[in-house]
């Protein structure tokens, strides 16, 4: 891979599994209001050793770097979030197979198609109070961030900032959806009133991303 493309991908990938194992009891806490309380436990453990084996992982590529982390994740990753997350880094790795770099456009196509093998792993889509209520709407923000041609372009730091706000945004906004999918919709009505995990997973993701990408030299 280009240095460029290396560094900014092993960045935004370290800093999901870092932030997955520093807030594993958060997220636990989280899914214990409706669900089985495992969805920080199962996600640490299975980041936990994407961060031990760092070093192995192929970099040839961006499709191979991520095909090797979504491999791991599916591995160990227990519970539903091991299939998701790891459908979400093979899906992205297919949507970038033929790309020697990355930029905007392979950004939002990683993503989209992050998202599209959710929905099609988790028989879920927008609106079912799952993760996708916060990273379909963090995708949109950030095409049309992208795809503005109004004033000058916005740097990588503005625009994960920008994911980082939309991805709150809507994570908050979960708190009023009733849960239709996994173990929070067996709990019907009770599920409104919290957020759900994945979506409050992917905002707090969103949101170390941005505040440690403005720090990087």
């Amino acid at each position: 891979m280009p240095s460029t493309a290396v560094t900014d991908l092993e960045f935004v990938v370290k800093t999901i599994a870092q932030t997955a194992v520093d807030n594993e009891r958060e997220f636990c806490e989280l899914d214990a209001v409706v669900g089985d309380g495992d969805f920080g436990y199962s996600l640490a453990r299975g980041f936990e050793v994407v961060l031990a084996e760092w070093d192995s992982f192929d970099r040839s590529s961006p499709a191979a770097f991520l095909k090797k982390i979504a491999l791991v994740i599916s591995k160990k990753v227990g519970g539903t979030s091991g299939p998701l997350w790891g459908t979400a880094f093979l899906r992205a790795s297919g949507a970038v197979s033929d790309a020697a770099g990355l930029g905007g456009e392979e950004v939002i196509s990683m993503l989209r198609s992050a998202a599209e093998g959710i929905k099609t792993r988790g028989k879920s889509d927008l609106g079912d109070k799952t993760l996708l209520d916060a990273l379909i709407p963090m995708t949109d923000a950030l095409e049309e961030n992208l795809l503005t041609t109004a004033g000058p372009a916005k740097s990588p730091a503005e625009l994960a900032k920008v994911a980082a706000l939309a991805a709150r945004a809507a994570a908050d906004a979960t708190s009023g959806m009733q849960a239709r999918r996994g173990r929070p919709s067996y709990t019907g009505e009770r599920s409104i009133g919290s957020p759900d995990a994945g979506a409050v997973a992917v905002a707090v993701i969103a949101e170390r991303i941005a505040d440690e990408w403005k720090l990087r030299v």
